[in-house]
This record gives structure tokens, sequence and C-alpha cells, in this order.
């Protein structure tokens, strides 16, 4: 331990043990600072201004443990691609505590990348430079493209090599989250039959992150609807804004309902329903129009953890379980539309609302338009620059078809053009993260040790909705060469 002070509250590490390994980060070589996010520790209430940038170094890279922290790997199980993985667990990540940050939220602060743990499984336990910049460069830019999702607090290169395909530098991000349960959580004690456990573990969700679910009826089928319900808001945000998560396994869905564990994730440029990413996904499994329809599967794998502790004969918590399962697709469809309404600038709701949002992206699958631009784009439209956003198109007759509907229906909302324009762009990001600039700011960090592009691009993605120059890089999809066709995990 280190005389590093942090006002650490934890609960998880109250758990029975077999929730957990404990597990201190190992030291790492040369530690250097590359990112602290000033922001992010500030809402956390951490006093770390009084550090020097070797302290911060080594606090985050784990070499020095603040008083307080209680390090430990946790365990949980999961379905890989549709595959059954009955151990996996924290395999190269330490969560050293929990902190109440300046709002009353309880949140973790984990170390990934911090060396190995008993749930390895024969690896090294360390991250390389370049998933450490693209966790911390996405994530951020989910936080503030207003995407429930974990956030990024530090990276720090550990002055060591990984091999992966090849040398890699090292790194280690400091990464905080409402909380690491995960349904592979409850998986893991559903596959040992241990009801005590998935009980315990129910009863602690329930109080960090549903309190209400307390007095309802049946309290763990109240979790599982309410679980239930964070996801379909969660995978619509991820509809409206065109991201693929790549691996959508159970064990990186958070009960909590944020987004967790960015490996092979991206943002399209061009918009297809069918498209992927991720180097691993060889069956398109996680492909962009399967997401609703994978997540509603990792809910029933929660609710058949749950029914086991359900006060209830089985077959009528299986029936009332499914029900909360049934819902999603409803759930979903409901916080999509509300979403797609609102890129398309409308207030009122009409009943073909969806079918002409899907209309507009039937179009852009077709002529391979740009998804963020399109959006955004319908902004100038309503000032009369419709060239603009007609400019993603090759064929235009579709669009100009689509034109022809969508404006009067803009027209018919009781409010003036300007102010639905205005609308657009503050639902619309004019930034993300695109895959290329992304790529080029690893291989500027790990070619060069330049991080320039690494700094200037999370600048960027954090005020996403800032309107930029029409000759901004960071507006403009890629060029033919620029264009990147596979993500990797980094594992």
């Amino acid at each position: 331990m280190s005389d590093v002070s942090i006002q650490f509250s934890n609960s998880y590490a109250r758990l029975p043990e077999r929730f957990f390994a404990h597990q201190n980060p190992d030291p790492v070589a040369q530690p250097e600072l590359i990112k602290l996010n000033a922001g992010l520790a500030e809402k956390l209430d951490l006093d770390i201004a009084v550090l020097s940038s070797d302290e911060m170094a080594n606090v985050f890279a784990g070499n020095l443990v603040p008083s307080g922290a209680e390090p430990i790997s946790l365990a949980y199980a999961g379905h890989q691609f549709g595959g059954w993985s009955p151990q996996l667990g924290d395999g190269r990540a330490v969560l050293l505590g929990e902190v109440v940050d300046r709002d009353g939220v309880r949140r973790d602060i984990q170390l990934k990348g911090s060396g190995r743990t008993p749930f390895s499984r024969g690896g090294d336990g360390r991250a390389a430079l370049g998933p450490v910049l693209r966790e911390y460069i996405v994530s951020e830019a989910m936080h503030a493209m207003g995407v429930p999702t974990t956030r990024a607090l530090a990276a720090v290169k550990t002055g060591e090599e990984v091999l992966r395909e090849g040398l890699l530098p090292g790194a280690i991000l400091t990464r905080i989250a409402s909380s690491h349960v995960r349904v592979g959580t409850f998986e893991f004690f559903a596959a040992r039959h241990d009801e005590d456990g998935i009980r315990t573990l129910a009863d602690y969700v329930i109080e960090r992150h549903y309190p209400e679910a307390k007095n309802a009826e049946q309290p763990y089928i109240a979790l599982l609807g309410a679980v239930v319900s964070r996801q379909a808001v969660l995978v619509s945000k991820w509809f409206q804004l065109g991201f693929i998560h790549g691996v959508m396994n159970t064990d990186n869905t958070s009960v909590a309902g944020e987004t967790i564990d960015y490996g092979p994730c991206a943002f399209m440029d061009e918009y297809h329903p069918r498209k992927v990413f991720s180097s691993i996904d060889r069956q398109s499994r996680y492909a962009f129009g399967n997401q609703a329809s994978v997540l509603q599967w990792n809910l029933a794998q929660l609710a058949q953890c749950l029914v086991s502790i359900v006060n209830l004969d089985m077959d009528e918590a299986v029936a009332l379980a499914q029900v909360e399962v049934n819902a999603f697709p409803e759930k979903f469809e409901a916080e999509l539309v509300t979403g797609l309404r609102a890129k398309l600038g409308l207030l009122s709701e009409h009943e073909g609302d969806l079918a002409l949002a899907f209309e507009l992206l039937e179009a852009m699958a077709n002529d391979k338009a740009d998804f963020t631009n399109t959006f955004r784009g319908l902004a100038d439209a309503i000032d009369g620059d419709v060239a603009k956003v007609r400019g993603h198109f090759e064929d235009m007759e579709a669009f100009e078809a689509w034109l022809t509907k969508w404006l009067p229906r803009v027209e018919q909302e009781d409010r003036p053009l300007a102010e639905s324009a205005a609308a657009i762009r503050s639902v619309n990001p004019a930034v993300i993260p695109r895959n290329h600039l992304v790529e080029a700011a690893i291989r500027a960090g790990e070619d060069n040790d330049d991080f320039g592009p690494f700094n200037a691009l999370v600048d960027e993605v954090t005020r996403p909705f800032d309107t930029r120059s029409n000759d901004s890089i960071y507006i403009s999809p890629p060029r033919p060469d620029e264009i990147v066709h596979q993500t990797f995990c980094g594992t």
C-alpha cells in the first residue's frame, strides 16, 4: 500500500470470497502517464491533483496501491459467440475498489491490463497500447453522446512489451463503471447450481442498481424487468449512432445497462445493417442489425439464472420471467422510434414515423451513404441546402422521393423550421470516433510514441455536437485507402 489516499467505500469485496480472488496488480517496469481524465477525476472527488505525473503513473499502473483499496479480480462465466464457457473472470483486470462520486453514485475503479490473475487461463494478463487508446477514445465519445457507458479515467504506458501478432508496447487503462457485474456473473453461479450465490448476487445488484425492485411482489422478476428496460435503452442508442459493439457475449453484458468492454468495436461510415468489423466474429453473429435480437438472447440467459431463486413453482417462475424477456422487442422499438423521430427533427408522434426512418435507412444502405453525415445533414436540408445531404447519395431518385415525404412531415411540427434544424444538430453528432482516425491515433502512439493525434481525437469526440468547418478531417469519411475493414480484440 502507498500513502496515496482515495476515499474508497468497497462493497463487492464484502461478498463471499467465491465471488472473486484477492489479487494485487503486477508492477510494471517504467510507467508513464499518457492521459488523465481530469474532469472525471473531479467528478469522482479524487484528490489527485496534488500528485506528480510520476506518482499518478505509478498509481494508475498498479505500482502504488492507494490506501483503502482492496484489489480483487471478479469471477464470472459467459456465452461467447453462443458457446458456453463455465469460467472466465477478470483475466487481466483488478478492481481496486469503489468510490462514491459527487452525485452520490457508487463507481468501480478498475485497472485493465494489470497482470495475471487466477482467471487468466494462460494469458499474460496485460493489454497492448492500441486497445487501451481505442477504449479511452470510444468510451469517452459514447459518454459525450449520452450513451450509458464505462469511462476512462487514465491511460499509462508500462515500459514493457506484450506479445500479440508481434511485440507491441504495453499499457494499462483505468476504467470507471457503475459496477462490473455482468449477465455472465449470474451464469457463473448458475452453472455451479449455487442458488445462494445467485440470490446473494441478485440482492447485491438490487441494492446497488435497482432499489425499487426490493418492494416488488417478486423482487427478482422485477430485477429482470429493470435490466431488460435498461438494455433496451442502451441498444437503441447504439442503433441511433451506427455503433457496432463487436463482442456482445453475456460476459460483456452489464446488468447496470452500460456499454462495457470496447474490444473490436466500430462506428459505421457507410450504413448497412449487416455491417461487421470484428475480426473474430466470423459468422456475423454480432452484425449491426443483429444487436437487438442478440441482446434479448443474452437477457434470456439472465432469466434462466434468476428463475431458480424466485419463490414460486418453477413453471410459474419461468412464465413470469418469459413475460419480461418477451417485452424486450416492444421496449426496444419504443426507444428506437423515439430516438429516430428526434434524429429526423420530429416532435409529435405520427404512426408512420418509424417507417419513414427505415425508408431513409434503406436508401442509405442501397447507396452506401455515410450514416453520421446523412443524419446530421438533414438540418442543412431544412436550412435550404439540400445539395449538401443529397451529395451522400449516388442514386438521387430514392432519396428525392424520401425528401418529398419527410420535409412536409417536418413542416407539420408546431415550431419554426430553424428550431427543427437546431434540434437535429443537438442529437445527431458531427463527430464520431471514425475508425480510420482511431487507427491513425493508435499507429502514431505505437509506432512513434506520438500521442498528439490521440489527444486531438479525444478532444474532438468529446465535443460531438459542435458544428465543424466543412474541411475538418474529423467529419470527413475515410478515403478508399483509409477504410478500416476489420477491428481486433487485443487480448
